[in-house]
């Protein structure tokens, strides 16, 4: 692992031959206000200009990603729910969508319970558009979590919650750190499912075998990308396989431990612009 503003050692790689720039959004390619600072927007515009495809992967619903996506100048594809759907952001067509079965949903909040009382769900359904949060789910939750007022989530019983198939199934408790709840899930030992964290108050649980890997790769399939032509960034435990399936997986400073020993490269924090100095780099060569 190379960095660069951070004093690290080793060669850094030669990123002529890339085609797709990959990017998750918060703690990555966001400032500390949560937007797109002028030198990061500058740097993507100079990307575009060059050929280079630029998208978003986030955890993000489409709601959430809307005004980032105009202060990014992201028209393209995106990937939202942590690799779970691609949509295209100008014209509206979905490029795949990859559902968790309401049996599956039952059999983890039925487990899940037993061992940890008191927890309440949501799910992001209908494209991304849709969320059907669990009576007492939008007294925990701030406008932030989901780019969406508490004031309108409603609240539904659980079994309606988990009775259709869900995009992202999300977690959280009154009082119990999400890292214990995220344990507990994995403790359990069941399949059919896959969880991660993105550094939001809840547990996120997609689809097996749903990744922002698996849906950056679809992507690239789409767009006639081969993996080495892909440069991707991240922060959170939700970005490593996206950061290893990725020819060159970058890291930014502030990225959680395990995603910044998997990554090729470690740059300065999202505060200070890693992102726009890793692309800044690219094209000066």
């Amino acid at each position: 692992m190379s960095s660069v503003g951070g004093g690290g050692t080793g060669a850094l790689r030669d990123l002529s031959g890339i085609r797709l720039i990959a990017t998750d959004l918060d703690g990555t390619l966001l400032d500390a206000s949560g937007g797109i600072s002028p030198r990061t927007r500058a740097a993507l515009d100079a990307a575009r200009d060059a050929g280079i495809a630029t998208i978003p992967v986030t955890a993000r619903q489409p709601i959430g990603l809307r005004p980032i996506a105009v202060q990014a100048g992201f028209d393209d594809w995106a990937l939202c729910g942590n690799g779970a759907y691609g949509v295209h952001l100008t014209t509206g067509e979905h490029l795949f969508a990859a559902e968790i079965p309401p049996d599956i949903q039952r059999e983890l909040a039925d487990a899940l319970l037993a061992v940890m009382p008191d927890l309440v769900f949501a799910s992001v359904r209908d494209a991304g558009e849709g969320f059907i949060a669990q009576d007492g789910y939008a007294a925990l939750a701030q406008l932030n979590d989901h780019k969406r007022d508490p004031s309108t989530m409603g609240g539904v019983p659980l079994a309606q919650v988990l009775g259709d198939p869900s995009l992202k199934l999300v977690i959280r408790h009154p009082s119990v750190p999400i890292a214990e709840i995220f344990d507990a899930l994995q403790a359990l030992g069941l399949t059919g499912f896959e969880s991660t964290l993105s550094g939001a108050p809840f547990v996120e649980v997609m689809a097996e075998g749903v990744t922002k890997a698996t849906g950056l790769a679809q992507v690239a399939t789409r767009l006639g990308v081969d993996r080495s032509e892909v440069l991707a960034f991240g922060d959170a435990l939700n970005d490593l396989e996206m950061l290893e399936w990725a020819g060159h997986g970058v890291a930014v400073a502030n990225a959680t431990d395990v995603v910044a020993e998997a990554a090729d490269e470690v740059t300065t924090s999202h505060v200070d612009d890693g992102v726009a100095q890793v692309i800044e780099r690219m094209l000066a060569r």
